[in-house]
Order: structure tokens, then sequence, then C-alpha cells
């Protein structure tokens, strides 16, 4: 069963996405609907609604457009008439009557186009067609909302009576208009209307002289209002026919009321399918604005969004007509978790929020912003940690209240998960957070859940490193300006750039050299090697983008060269799983030194011995068991390989000394030139150039700007000479 908490949905900006639906909606209910969307726990129910959504969204690009489902809610009359005795009023029966014929309409088309919309068909069919409300409201009521004359036999008479009688009130109140104009008694506006009735303005002076029945006067008293006494006996007949006519009506709209009360609840249904119509409108015109589709929806744990966006930063970006960079993630059980670090600013929280909330939004019965060819599986949670949660009604610090959030992690995550975590391990010291962080991510790992995590800590990306199922990754970063790509790139952890950044905004050289002293050596080496692997990937994305302006000329060789890609591709990953079980050798290495180095200091064979297990159940715990057979194979394999690989190294080996003896040869037959301080030079089997400080006899000082080396005269070669 599917559970998201609240936490998860205010975390990824779920209620944003359900108000811009909302917005999207015609009806009121409509709308209510969409702001009260929450995943679904039944998958059937979900593929149901995806392709509810999808279908509708293929209506506005086809000829066969759905009809208008808007109407005016009846949620009001539908409590009147389940009160007994009750009747309804001439408008509430207008709008039922729309609300049946908006129904049946739907109901034909999608019977009528089951072919286009299978989906929203058979959902159709769970309502019943009858045209029995319309015929019954359209007997009394016409199409302005007005009783009929011929509603009831008595309805007839009484109205035909009623304007016999109008009739003789107009004669009888002209004929006293004409006479006592002529007398003079009459103001110069003549006549009036009090009470609605039709009366004659009499000058005050003559108010004796009129006959008829005085029903008020001007505020000035100049004036009285008299109704003619002829006038006056008809009004009264008017009057009595007026209330036989509301009468009769109120009868009529009783009748009319027992007549559609059974109807009580496929009236509900009508409400319910037309809203839900409407939710299933909103969410694909939602669709149709951030180029949302339907991706594949698998059994198989693997989750792959190609050329993802972010769709909250993606309309906001276009109503400022500014590029959103899509981002292609992919997690499966050979690679479940993604650990993706670099600078601030890069992106690396957006890359998070973009996975979870499209996963989420698709949970919801959404489409999602994605390539075609996405695909994914439906988790049964979505956890998340993301920004800074300091809770202050509880009085909790960020690092606290992130620490109850990990262990809610720790007893909810399995191998249907799906957890999201920000900034993993802050707000705590460098060294003991980074610690319990490691042991959380080795935890979600062993539990086979799938995630996504954002950090700077250096031993969560050497942690990624070492798992087998999980990898680093980082948002590219421009080599020269330091500048963000917003494009994640899978397989290779991301440096911070702290001292670079810190270099481009002006921070002192010298202040930056003393901080770099201020920490380990190694950290900084590290560090350092994350940033150059970055930068040549920067270059190599770049070679990238050039080389496929030339993809179509060499469309017709890459048919040949497939075959040779896939063998190369495979020895690539034989060599690849060489190494990772080699530095995993190397560190397992590292560990036994350390512990020899405890022994060699306190002797103690206990604490030795303990170590060791330990160490060993560690490693065994991520040992899967194997047959003979395929240890067997694995062995064959394991041989072939490392011989393949001796035979490269031994080819590089060689062509490496050719070079080399090659270089002297062609050294010592050119004469050399003479060195000095201040000359651009390298090393003659280096690229790196630097610049000579010092020559001490045989010895020079080359500063790389970075760090600076001692080496022989002699294997330096001149760049640039000084001017």
């Amino acid at each position: 069963m599917i559970s998201i908490t609240d936490k998860t949905l205010k975390d990824l900006e779920f209620s944003t996405i359900l108000q811009t639906i909302s917005d999207r909606c015609n009806t009121e209910l409509g709308k209510q609907k969409a702001l009260a969307i929450i995943p679904f726990r039944d998958k059937n129910l979900l593929k149901d609604s995806l392709l509810q959504t999808s279908e509708y969204l293929s209506s506005f690009s086809n000829n066969n457009a759905l009809p208008n489902h808007g109407f005016d809610s009846i949620s009001t009359e539908i409590k009147f008439i389940g009160i007994e005795d009750s009747f309804l009023e001439v408008g509430s029966f207008r709008k039922i009557a729309q609300l049946s014929e908006t129904t049946n309409t739907m109901l034909l088309f999608l019977k009528k186009f089951a072919d286009y919309y299978p989906t929203l068909h058979q959902k159709s069919l769970q309502v019943e067609f009858t045209k029995f409300i319309i015929q019954k409201i359209d007997e009394v009521v016409d199409k302005y909302g007005e009783i009929k004359d011929n509603a009831s036999p008595d309805l007839i008479n009484i109205r035909r009576e009623m304007s016999l009688v109008r009739g003789k009130v107009n004669q009888s109140f002209g004929t006293a208009l004409s006479q006592y104009s002529g007398l003079g008694y009459l103001d110069e506006i003549k006549e009036s209307f009090v009470e609605n009735r039709r009366v004659l303005a009499v000058l005050a002076m003559y108010r004796k002289k009129v006959k008829g029945s005085i029903l008020g006067s001007s505020k000035t008293g100049s004036i009285a209002y008299i109704e003619p006494e002829a006038t006056l006996r008809y009004s009264r007949e008017l009057s009595n026919l007026e209330y036989e006519e509301r009468e009769e009506i109120t009868r009529i709209l009783k009748k009319l009321t027992n007549d559609i009360r059974p109807f009580k609840e496929l009236l509900i249904q009508y409400q319910e399918f037309l809203s839900d119509i409407d939710l299933i409108a909103g969410k694909a015109k939602y669709a149709l604005k951030i180029n949302a589709i339907l991706p594949t929806i698998i059994e198989e744990k693997r989750l792959f969004f190609r050329d993802a966006f972010h769709p909250i930063l993606y309309l906001n970006n276009k109503s400022k007509n500014e590029i959103t960079y899509p981002q292609t993630i992919e997690l499966t059980n050979e690679s479940r978790i993604i650990v993706i670090s670099g600078p601030n600013a890069g992106g690396k929280t957006i890359s998070l929020k973009t996975v979870g909330l499209l996963q989420l939004m698709l949970q919801s019965g959404m489409l999602i912003p994605v390539h075609e060819r996405s695909e994914t599986f439906l988790f049964d949670r979505i956890l998340t940690d993301i920004g800074d949660n300091q809770s202050i009604e509880n009085h909790l610090s960020t690092y606290s209240y992130r620490l109850k959030n990990m262990n809610y992690f720790l007893k909810k995550c399995n191998a249907k998960t799906l957890f999201l975590i920000d900034e993993f391990g802050t707000g705590s010291d460098p060294e003991l957070g980074g610690a319990l962080a490691e042991t959380f991510l080795e935890e979600f790992y062993h539990r086979e859940a799938f995630g996504i995590i954002t950090t700077h800590y250096s031993n969560l990306k050497i942690l990624a490193n070492e798992l087998p199922f999980a990898s680093n990754a980082n948002m590219l970063f421009d080599e020269k300006s330091l500048e963000p790509m917003y494009k994640l790139i899978l397989g290779q952890a991301g440096s911070s750039f702290t001292f670079e950044v810190a270099q481009k905004n002006g921070i002192p050289y010298g202040l930056i050299n003393r901080a770099k002293k201020k920490i380990e050596g190694g950290k900084v080496r590290f560090d350092k090697t994350i940033a150059t692997l970055q930068k040549e990937r920067s270059k190599l994305e770049k070679t990238s983008i050039n080389l496929k302006e030339e993809e179509s000329k060499a469309r017709e060789e890459s048919k040949k060269m497939e075959t040779i890609n896939a063998k190369i591709q495979e020895k690539l990953e034989r060599y690849q799983e060489l190494y990772d079980a080699n530095q995993r050798l190397i560190y397992i290495g590292q560990k036994i030194d350390e512990l020899s180095n405890k022994y060699f200091n306190n002797k103690d064979k206990k604490v030795l011995i303990g170590e060791f297990l330990k160490m060993v159940e560690i490693e065994n715990s991520k040992r899967k068991k194997a047959t003979a057979k395929e240890i067997k194979e694995k062995e064959v394999i394991q041989k072939q390989i490392i011989k393949e690989v001796n035979s490269k190294v031994e080819e590089i080996r060689t062509i490496k000394k050719e070079k080399k003896a090659k270089a002297q040869k062609i050294a010592s037959e050119k004469p050399k030139p003479i060195l000095k301080i201040g000359d651009r030079v390298r090393m003659s089997d280096g690229k790196a150039v630097g610049t000579l400080d010092a020559i001490e006899k045989n010895k020079a000082t080359v500063n790389y700007g970075v760090f600076t080396s001692k080496v022989s005269l002699d294997v330096l070669e001149l760049v640039e000479a000084k001017k």
C-alpha cells in the first residue's frame, strides 16, 4: 500500500502544483477536488487516473474534442431533496436540468468515441443515462427558468383569466386618466406606481373630487396617489388570481420535486462524474502547459527520468523567458543510491526535488515533464529531508530535528522506498556528523532502498564509490568561470571548489594558502583531484557538444562501429570491476595496516583480534553467497581480465619507453638552452608548465602556482624564456 507523509508533500512543494491545477478547473467542485489531491493508495486506481488524464490530453490535438463539462453546483438542492415535504425553487430545477443534459451529452460522446477514450468511456459506464429528469423539468420549466403556462390545466385557466383582468385594469385606468386629466385634476406627471399598482397623480386640492382609494402622497404633500374606483375593483380581482397562481405554482413545484426525489443518488453521481471530468481536464491542461506525458510504469525496480524538468521552476523560468535545464537520472538495483556533491547554487537540491516531485506527481495521477522513453516503478513510500527544518515550537535545533527525521526513516525505510535527503549530515560537528551520516547511508544501502542525497562530506563520496550499488554524481561547473552549468553528471563526485570560488571572489591568495595549511593535506589533495576531474569532465562535455554537430556525417560510420563499441564497453566494464575489486583490497589493506600499527604500539592481542573480526564481519555482510560453479566461473573471468590488463599495461610501458628514448635522443642531438630564473619550463615527460624560481647547483625549484617542486635541471625543458 502506498503511503506518503504530509512532510514529503510540504518538502516537495506539492501544494503549488495542486493550486496550479485548481486554477485550470472550471467548476468550484473541480477546484476543491484539485486542492484535495493526495497520492493514490491503490495502484489500479492510479493507473486508471493516469490513463484518463493522458486520454484527455490527446483530445487537445485530435479532431474529437471532448464536449463542455461545466455545471453549477447543486449540492444545496441535493440537501433539500433529502428533506421530506420540501420543494425546490424554479431556478434550482433549471440547474438540475443543465447538469443532466451536460452529463447525457458527455456519456453519449464517450460511447461514440470509445476507441479514442477507452478509460474515460469505462468510467462513464458507471453512470446511468436517462432523459426522464430532463423531460420532467422541461414539462414545467422553460429555457428562461420560468414556469410554463401549460404546466397544469388550472395554471392555464388562472393565467388566461389574469390576462383578461389585466386588460380590464388597463382599460378602466385609461378611462379615468382621460376623464380627470381633462378636468385638470392631475399633476404634470399624471400617473405613477405605488406598491406595484398603477395610480393617478392627483393634485391635493382635488383629491376629494376623484373617486377611488388613496394609496399615498408625495413628500411635500402636494400630490395624492389615487387608484380609480373602477380600477380598484379589477385590481382586487387580479390580486386574488395572483394568489391562486402562486398556490398552483407551489403545488406544481412540490409535485416536480417529488418526481425528481427518487433520482437524488443519480444526481449526486452526475455531479461527481462531471467534477471528476473537470479535475481530469485541469490536470490535462496543466500537462499541456509543462509538456508532460505518461511515462512507462514498470514492475521492475527502476527509475529512469530522461530530460526531466522541475515543473514549478519550468513555469517560473518560462514566464521570465529564462532557460530551464533538464536532468537525466537513473536508479536501478545495480545503482540504487546516488550521492550528489559539488558547490552550492549548482542545482543539487533542484535535481533532488525534481526526482521526488515528479515521482510524487505521477503517483498522484498527474502526467510529468519527461522524455517519452522514461520509465519508473511505483514506490510504497517517498521519504524526504529537505531544507532547514528547525522546529521553533518543539525547541529542537536543526540537527536534532534531522536526527528525529532520520529515526523515522530507519523505522520506515525498506526495499520499496525512495528517500531524498538534502545536505546529508549537516548541522553538527563535521567529523561526528559525517560519521553518523555514513552509518545511516550504509543502513539505507543494506535495506536496498532507492535514494538520492546531496552532501559536501568527503567520507560520503568515498563510501558511495566503495559500495557496489551506489554511485557519485556532481553538478557540472565551467572550469574557467566557475559558473554552474546546471547539468547533472553521474559516475563522479563533485568538488566544492571552496578555495577556487574564494579566489574568484577576491579573497587574497595568502589567506587562502594559510587556510589550506590548517586542514589535512589529504583532504585538500582529494578535493583538488575531484576539482581537476570535474574540469576535465567540463572540457569533455564541451567537446561532446561540438561533436554532436558532426553527428549527421558520422551516422553511416557509427553503424559499423556499434559491434566494436559493444565489445570495448564490455571490456571497460570488466576492467572497472577489476579496478573496484582492487580498490576494495587496497581499502582492506589500509585497515589491516592501521590494526598492525595499533598492535605494534599496545601489543594487545585481544583488541587486535576483536577489531580484525569486526572488519571481517563487515566485509562478509557485503558479500553474496555463490555456488562453487559461480565461483569457478568468476575466477576464470578474473584471470582472463588480469591477463588482458597486464598485456595492455605492458604495451603502454613499451610505447612510453620508446617515446622517452626518442625524446632523449633528440634532446642529446640538440644543444640544450641555458635555463635562468623566471623562465617558463616543464618536465620533459610532463605537461604542467611552471616558473623557474631558483637554481642551486644541479637542482631547480619550479613554481606551479598551487605548489612548488624541486627537480633536476637535466629533466627540464624551456617553454618560454623570461622577457
